[in-house]
């Protein structure tokens, strides 16, 4: 289902509203922090170097507030924006290797069908560069040595598989480069960019296999295959073109990176490893494809230096301030770099780090208005479930709260197969403005935490384990006092919409109310509806989900559908009719059994989007309809919720 990624938010000067009453956490005198300035557009967000480094394209409201991609010269004020969509915002965007155009991607109302689009930054004339109706782009590759071409990869001959096309960028010509076997779910590239290496899953026993090939024209072989249950994945060739990088479990728990033989598959050296948790990221030289460092994230990112080039750039980055830091680019020469910083209580800014001189200078707040407000501190904490599993979690306090006997909300994360991390979240911070305490939980199938860790939630939704560790959670909670047992609301959004619902039909006394966004309610209809291009994940998701398809028996006990009568609280359900990973039919299909049983809910359906909310009208309305939820069940403070013109919700 969903991993989150949501637009960054748009910081408006805006003024309080009135407010309810002050919820007494202990925190009375912390001013309200308006919705839109978590939820809204950022007042800039994501930006790219250009390959010159001399500037800098980044996403940004237009004067319509919608997000568009602008550019500027680095150290001058002549930014000006180059794209003009006018309705749902542009999210991702990426400078051409010869610096004169721009990429980005959109969509039409969240039905996920990307479109390449390219802008020439002198005539500014946009050019949809995959112009078929119902098609999707994905694994856009791009190479400096050949920069007048794309490949990219398009469901054009089979909407379940992506074949390979290379795109003439002059022109706009589109040739197909590699043909997709049926099973290829992702390609590497050699330093001549041509497609020599690609990673697929066979659709009977799920297991991961790694091809590769000498040249173009040759026959694909196996290199290695990983069975069902073990992680890994092709991370880059070799300069000479006869290794590869790649991240691995096999005989170990958590990944390590590995230099493999392009020949026979066989080891060759162990790069990075962690016996706590997987490798997090590799940074690559682009040039010379030598890693320079990698991360791993286990409670925090940490990185590892490998490379003692840039040791000291790495000591001088960390000094840049509290928090965690993340490399978002370099120019042509490799003397800047862009890198984000992140803290728990406060905005992600941006900075250009010169290697010369060892300095970084600050680009932008992503929300600059949030330094007006006092943030809360985001807490790392392991909690033991029930049968020992160490679940790695975090905790957000009420500024000034004591911390006792509060109202609580569980965030659970979606994917599943994703995790939580510790830094700025607008959520939790909205949670602990309004009064509540924001617990966030890695249960067991999370990923990033080791194979083990992950495959232990097979088979576990809905009344196995992954569900009773957000139950170990909250009474964790409840028993160290943190969380008043009559008010926590379960809340999330995909798997977490999921969890949401499993939690008031399997563990109903536990909750107060709950928030169920694009969730699905009957399993088995969820597979049933995936987009065509999941078939080759199709007998993964069996495996690690159930056999919910043969066994109705099975479908029917992990489903909440099928258990809707147990609900006893207040529920809201948010869905994006376009949503072509959990289909609508999910949201209609709980809600209908719901009045059927005349139970509390509320069923509010966002139009034009898909799988989460984009628009930032839609994210606005939806957050001020579940801030006043949460006050009235339970007990905390909100800013009153109004109409939001322009907004497609719709309550059913």
């Amino acid at each position: 289902m969903a991993n989150k990624n949501p637009v960054l938010s748009l910081v408006l000067a805006t003024v309080l509203m009135a407010v309810a009453p002050i919820f007494s956490a202990g925190a009375d005198d912390v001013p309200l922090i308006p919705r839109e300035v978590l939820f809204g557009n950022p007042v800039k967000a994501s930006p790219r170097l250009s390959p010159c480094g001399t500037r800098l394209a980044y996403l940004a409201p237009s004067d319509k507030g919608v997000l568009n991609v602008w550019v500027r010269t680095i150290g001058k004020e002549d930014d000006a924006q180059v794209t003009n969509d006018t309705h749902r915002g542009i999210r991702i965007h990426f400078w051409a290797e010869d610096g004169t155009r721009l990429f980005y991607l959109q969509d039409i109302g969240g039905d996920e069908n990307w479109h390449v689009y390219s802008v020439d930054l002198e005539t500014k004339a946009v050019r949809d560069l995959t112009p078929f109706q119902g098609v999707r782009a994905a694994n856009v590759m791009l190479d400096k040595k050949f920069p007048g071409q794309m490949l990219v990869g398009l469901n054009l001959r089979d909407r379940r598989v992506f074949d390979m096309h290379r795109v003439d960028l002059k022109t706009g010509a589109i040739v197909l480069d590699t043909r997709n076997p049926g099973d290829v779910l992702g390609w590497v590239t050699d330093p001549d960019f041509q497609i020599r290496a690609c990673q697929a899953q066979n659709p009977l026993d799920a297991s991961t296999i790694v091809r590769v090939r000498d040249n173009k024209d040759a026959p694909w072989r196996d290199l290695v295959t990983l069975p069902f249950g073990e992680n890994g994945g092709v991370v880059d060739f070799s300069l000479d073109g006869k290794s590869l990088y790649f991240i691995t479990s096999m005989g170990a728990d958590t990944t390590r990176l590995v230099l493999l033989d392009a020949a026979t598959g066989k080891e060759l050296e162990t790069i990075a490893r962690d016996s706590r948790v997987d490798l997090g990221g590799a940074f690559v030289h682009p040039d010379t494809k030598k890693v320079q460092a990698v991360s791993f994230n286990y409670l925090k990112n940490e990185w590892r230096v490998l490379d003692p080039a840039v040791k000291d750039d790495f000591a001088a980055l960390a000094r840049i301030g509290r928090g965690e830091f993340y490399l978002g680019g370099r120019d042509r020469d490799d003397t800047k770099w862009l890198v984000t910083t992140m803290v728990d209580d406060g905005s992600v800014a941006y900075h250009l780090y010169d290697r010369a001189s060892r300095k970084a200078e600050l680009l932008f707040l992503n929300r600059p208005e949030l330094a007006k407000y006092k943030l809360a501190k985001m807490e790392p904490v392991v909690i033991k479930a029930r049968d020992g599993f160490r679940l790695v979690s975090y905790l957000t306090l009420p500024v000034g709260s004591k911390g006792k006997n509060l109202p609580l909300v569980l965030n659970v994360h979606g994917g599943p197969w994703g995790r939580d991390s510790w830094g700025f979240n607008p959520e939790a911070q909205w949670f602990v403005n309004r009064g509540y305490a924001c617990l966030q939980v890695n249960f067991r199938g999370s990923a990033g935490f080791g194979k083990k860790f992950l495959n232990a939630g097979n088979g576990q939704w809905g009344v196995g384990t992954m569900q009773h560790d957000l139950t170990d959670a909250v009474k964790w909670a409840v028993d160290r006092g943190i969380a008043d047992p009559g008010k926590v609301c379960i809340y999330g959004g995909s798997y977490g919409g999921y969890a949401t619902l499993a939690g008031l039909v399997f563990t109903p006394e536990l909750y107060a109310c709950g928030v169920d966004i694009v969730g699905p309610s009957n399993v088995k209809t969820l597979l049933e509806s995936i987009p065509p291009y999941w078939a080759p994940m199709k007998k993964q998701m069996i495996l690690r989900i159930g056999d919910i398809e043969n066994d109705e028996a099975f479908n029917k006990k992990i489903s909440p559908l099928f258990h809707a009568a147990n609900i006893r609280v207040p529920l809201i359900v948010a869905q994006g009719a376009n949503d072509p990973r959990v289909n609508i039919r999910e949201a209609d299909q709980i809600v209908q059994a719901m009045r059927d049983k005349k139970l509390p809910v509320t069923y509010v359906v966002y139009t034009d989007e898909g799988h989460g909310f984009a628009r930032p009208v839609n994210r606005l309305d939806f957050y001020g309809r579940v801030d006043e939820f949460l006050a009235r069940h339970l007990g905390g403070r909100s800013e009153p919720w109004r109409q939001i013109e322009g907004t497609s919700a719709e309550v059913r």
